[in-house]
């Protein structure tokens, strides 16, 4: 996997995880409503999110961070499928049948995306070696 896909899927992740902080609200409105502490799932997935980034960006633990930037969308998967339940109140676009579609490919497109770093990271581009010398003697 190249390194711009893993830098971008890096810049991603900490982005995700920083808007968690910054603007808590509109994250904790995803949360669905059957399960508590939304604030304080808020908090755990934004910080899980800077973590999976920051493994991303290092060449060293890139393989975990794809993975574990792979689940953590995996996991936030019933989020964006829980306003189905409401799609005849709905009054946002993207709480309705069209925009949650969208929104569910999107994040099939990340998981993809993460699994593809994760997967290419364990690959090493070797140069082909210098020929050997034939010994003197």
């Amino acid at each position: 996997m190249s390194d711009v896909a893993a830098l971008g899927l890096a810049g991603l992740m900490t982005g995700s995880g920083i808007g968690h902080a910054v603007v808590p609200g509109y994250f904790r409105g995803m949360v669905p409503d059957r399960l508590p502490a939304p604030g304080a799932i808020v908090a755990v997935s934004g910080a899980l999110d800077v973590l999976a980034g920051a493994l991303v960006a290092a060449p060293a633990t890139r393989a975990a961070g794809g993975w574990l930037a792979a689940g953590l969308v995996t996991a936030y998967l019933p989020a964006h499928l829980d306003p189905l339940r409401r799609t005849g109140t709905a009054t946002r676009l993207y709480d309705r049948a069209p925009g949650i579609a969208a929104r569910v490919l999107v994040n099939l497109g990340y998981i993809g995306w993460a699994v593809a770093v994760a997967r290419g990271a364990g690959r090493v581009r070797r140069r082909p070696a210098a020929p050997r010398r034939a010994p003197r003697g």
